[in-house]
C-alpha cells in the first residue's frame, strides 16, 4: 500500500512537471498543468488515481490557503480608489453575468440551484492569467486595465456570498425559503467576522508580537496556519464554508505589521494545495462525456467569451467610456478562473451539481483560460481594427493636451511616473525655477497634481506620440521613476529616437538590469539598494570623523565604476525567491581549499580563472585579509578564495579549487 502511495506521488509530480514546463513554454499558466494532469490520472483514462476522497480533502484545504491569501491581499484604500470601477462595474457585471449563465444553465436542464453555481462560476474570471498578461503588455495602468483590476477585486469579494449560499442549497430543508436561509447565513458570517475582529485586536495581535520576538521561523510559520485553519474551522462550525473562514482570518491578518512576512510563509503550502486542488477538479473531467454534451459545451464558452464580454461592454460603455476602452475591457475579463473552479468544487462535493451536469461548464472554464491570453494580448489590435476613430480619440484629446500646454517650455525636464519620488524630484526642480513636465497612469494622482497647479497630465510615455507632446526633442533631461524594467526600456527608445542627445536617468531597485538600460542608452541608471548603500555609508564615515572629500571621493570613484564593487555579494540561502536573480547575475562565492586540493601550492595564475570570467577579491589566509592578491600568490592549505562571477562560472571555478588543475 506505501510503495502503491509513492507510485501515485511520484506519478503526479513528473506529469504535474512536464505538462507545467510545456505550458510555461507557450504563455499559458502552469494551474492548467495540475487540470490536466488530473484528467489524465482520473478514473475516466488511466484510472491511476482512484482513492479521490484523499486528493479532494487535500484540494478543499488548498482552497482555504487560496482564500486566506486573497484576504491578505484585501486593500481598504485600493477598493477607495478604485470604487467606480469595483462596485460600479465589477457589481453590475457579476450580477448580469450570473444572472444570464443562470437562464442559460437552467435551459439546458440543470436544476435553479446548480444553475446558479454555474452563473457565479461563469461570472469570475482568471485574476493570475489577466494580471500576468496586462503586466507584461504593460497596460496594467491602462484606463481597461484599471477597469478590469476593479473588476476582478469585486469579483474576489463576490466569493463569499457563494460560499455561503452552496451550503445552504444542498441542505434538504432550507425552512422558510432561500432568502431567510440567506440572511441567517449572512448574519453567521457577520458574527463570525466580528468574533475574528475582536481575537486580532486583542489576542492575535499581542500573540504575533510575542511570536516574532523569538525570531524562530519554524514558530511563526506554524501561528500562520493555525490562525488560517482555525479561522476555516470557525465557520465551518457555524454550517459555513470553511473557506468563507479563511478569507475573514485573511483580511484580519492584512491589517497587520506581518502581512508581508504572512504572505510569504503561505505562498508554498498554498502553491502546492491548489496543485492538488486543480488534479482533484481534474480528476471530475470526463472527456468522453464531453462529444455528448459538446453543444453545451459551446454554448457555455460563447456564454464565457462573447456573453460576457458583451455584458462587460455595455456597462463600461454606460459610465461613459468610449466603445474602445469598452472593447478591451470586455476582452480582457471573457474567461473564467480558479475561483469558478473552487465553487464548483463546493458544489459538487455537496451535491448541488451533478457530475454529468459539471462536465460542460469545467470544459468551457478550461477552453475559456486557454485561449484568454490569446485575446488579452491582441486586445489593443481589435479595439483598434473595429473602433479605429474611437480608440484614438481619447489619445489625440490627451496628447492635444499635452502639447498645448508644453508647447513655450524649452530645456525642461520630463519626469515620467509622478508617484512619490516622481513630486520629490519636482519639488527640488521648483526650488532650482526649473520648469517640468510630469507624466502618469494614475488618474487620481494626475487630477490632485493638476488642481494643485502642478505640471502633471495623464498620458503613456512608451506611446512616442506622448512624448513629443511634452517637448521631447526640447527638454533638457528626462526621468523614469518607475521600476519596470521592460516599460523604461520601450520610453527610453521612444525618447532617444526624437531627441538622440537627451540625457536620460532611470531608477531601478537593484543592479539586475542595470547594464540593460545602460546599453538601451540611459545616460545614468540609479539602483536604489546599492545608493542606499552609499547613503548609510556616507553618514557612516561623517560619525568615524573621515573627511568629507575623502568620502565624497569614495562616493564618485564607486558610481564611475558602475558600482562595481558593490554588485556581487554574497546572496544566501534565503536572500531572495526562487528566479527572481538571473543565472548571469554576478555573486559572490567564499572557497576553502581542503587538503586533498591539487591546487594547494599552485599559483593564482596557474587556476586561469580569466578564462572562465572569474575575479578573485581576496584570499584569507589566518587572520590575514588581502584583497585583489597578486597572481603570483602561491595557494595554502586552508586558503579562503573569495571569488565573483555569476552561477554557471562559480560552480566551474569551485571544481576547479576543489578537484585541482
Amino acid at each position: 500500500m506505501t510503495e502503491y502511495v509513492l507510485y501515485i506521488v511520484l506519478t503526479l509530480l513528473a506529469l504535474s512537471i512536464l505538462l507545467a514546463y510545456g505550458l510555461k513554454r507557450i504563455n499559458l499558466p502552469p494551474l492548467l498543468a495540475y487540470l490536466f494532469v488530473g484528467i489524465l490520472v482520473g478514473p475516466h483514462i488511466i484510472g491511476f488515481a482512484e482513492n479521490k476522497a484523499t486528493i479532494h480533502l487535500v484540494a478543499e484545504t488548498g482552497v482555504v490557503f487560496l482564500l486566506f491569501s486573497i484576504g491578505l491581499e484585501f486593500s481598504l484604500a485600493q477598493l477607495v480608489a478604485l470604487r467606480s470601477a469595483v462596485f460600479g462595474l465589477g457589481a453590475a457585471q457579476v450580477l448580469l453575468t450570473t444572472a444570464a449563465a443562470m437562464v442559460v444553465a437552467h435551459s439546458m436542464g440543470i436544476a435553479w440551484a446548480g444553475a446558479l453555481v454555474v452563473g457565479g462560476a461563469v461570472a469570475l474570471s482568471s485574476t493570475a492569467i489577466v494580471a500576468k498578461q496586462l503586466t507584461e503588455q504593460l497596460e496594467m495602468q491602462s484606463r481597461h486595465g484599471r477597469l478590469a483590476l476593479g473588476a476582478l477585486l469585486f469579483q474576489d469579494l463576490a466569493v463569499a456570498p457563494f460560499l455561503i449560499a452552496i451550503p445552504i442549497l444542498a441542505a434538504d430543508n432550507i425552512g422558510g425559503g432561500l432568502a431567510p436561509a440567506l440572511l441567517i447565513a449572512l448574519a453567521k458570517a457577520v458574527f463570525a467576522f466580528g468574533v475574528m475582529v475582536a481575537l486580532g485586536r486583542w489576542v492575535l495581535r499581542p500573540v504575533f508580537h510575542t511570536i516574532a520576538a523569538t525570531h524562530s521561523a519554524e514558530l511563526f510559520t506554524l501561528t500562520v496556519l493555525f490562525v488560517a485553519l482555525a479561522g476555516a474551522a470557525l465557520t465551518y462550525l457555524l454550517g459555513l464554508s470553511a473557506a468563507m473562514g479563511a478569507f475573514l482570518a485573511g483580511i484580519m491578518l492584512g491589517e497587520s505589521e506581518y502581512r508581508h512576512q504572512i504572505e510569504l510563509d503561505v505562498r508554498p503550502f498554498r502553491d502546492v494545495f491548489m496543485g492538488l486542488f486543480f488534479i482533484a477538479i481534474g480528476l471530475e473531467v470526463d472527456l468522453a462525456a464531453v462529444p455528448g454534451v459538446w453543444w453545451q459545451c459551446i454554448v457555455l464558452l460563447l456564454v464565457l467569451t462573447l456573453g460576457k464580454g458583451l455584458i462587460v461592454m455595455l456597462i463600461v460603455r454606460a459610465m461613459g467610456y468610449e466603445s474602445a476602452v469598452a472593447l478591451r475591457t470586455g476582452v480582457v475579463l471573457a474567461q473564467g478562473g480558479a475561483f469558478g473552479f473552487a465553487i464548483l468544487a463546493l458544489a459538487l462535493s455537496r451535491e448541488v451539481l451533478s457530475v454529468g451536469d459539471s462536465q460542460a461548464i469545467l470544459a468551457a472554464i478550461v477552453g475559456s483560460m486557454l485561449i484568454a491570453p490569446l485575446l488579452i494580448r491582441v486586445n489593443g489590435r481589435l479595439a483598434k481594427n473595429l473602433y479605429r476613430r474611437s480608440y484614438f480619440k481619447g489619445r489625440e484629446l490627451r496628447v492635444k493636451n499635452i502639447f498645448h500646454a508644453s508647447r513655450k517650455l524649452k530645456n525642461h525636464v520630463i519626469i515620467v511616473g509622478y508617484g512619490r519620488i516622481g513630486q520629490n524630484l519636482a519639488s527640488f526642480l521648483r526650488e532650482e525655477n526649473i520648469a517640468y513636465v510630469g507624466l502618469d497612469l494614475d488618474p487620481v494622482i494626475v487630477r490632485e497634481a493638476y488642481e494643485a497647479g502642478e505640471q502633471v497630465y495623464y498620458g503613456d510615455a512608451t506611446h512616442g506620440a506622448m512624448l513629443r507632446a511634452a517637448g521631447v526633442r526640447r527638454a533638457k533631461a528626462m526621468v523614469i521613476t518607475s521600476t519596470d524594467t521592460h516599460a523604461a526600456d520601450t520610453i527610453i527608445h521612444a525618447a532617444l529616437q526624437r531627441n538622440p542627445g537627451l540625457p536620460i536617468i532611470v531608477r531601478t531597485e537593484d543592479d539586475l538590469h542595470l547594464d540593460e538600460l545602460e546599453n538601451a542608452g540611459a545616460r545614468r541608471v540609479v539602483p536604489e539598494k546599492l545608493e542606499s548603500s552609499m547613503m548609510l555609508a556616507h553618514h557612516l564615515l561623517e560619525v568615524m570623523d573621515v573627511p568629507t572629500e575623502e568620502i565624497m571621493h569614495l562616493v564618485e570613484k564607486t558610481r564611475a565604476d558602475h558600482y562595481y564593487n558593490l554588485r556581487g555579494y554574497f546572496h544566501g540561502s534565503q536572500a531572495e525567491n526562487v528566479g527572481d536573480i538571473p543565472p548571469d547575475h554576478y555573486r559572490r562565492h567564499t572557497v576553502v581549499l581542503p587538503a586533498g586540493s591539487r591546487c594547494v601550492g599552485k599559483k593564482i595564475a596557474d587556476l586561469h580563472f580569466e578564462n572562465l570570467d572569474v575575479g578573485i577579491l581576496s584570499v584569507r589566509r589566518g587572520n590575514t585579509r588581502g584583497q585583489y592578491p597578486e597572481p603570483q600568490m602561491t595557494l595554502k592549505q586552508g586558503d579562503a578564495l573569495v571569488l565573483e562571477g555569476n552561477t554557471e562560472q562559480l560552480e566551474a571555478a569551485e571544481e576547479t579549487l576543489l578537484r585541482g588543475i
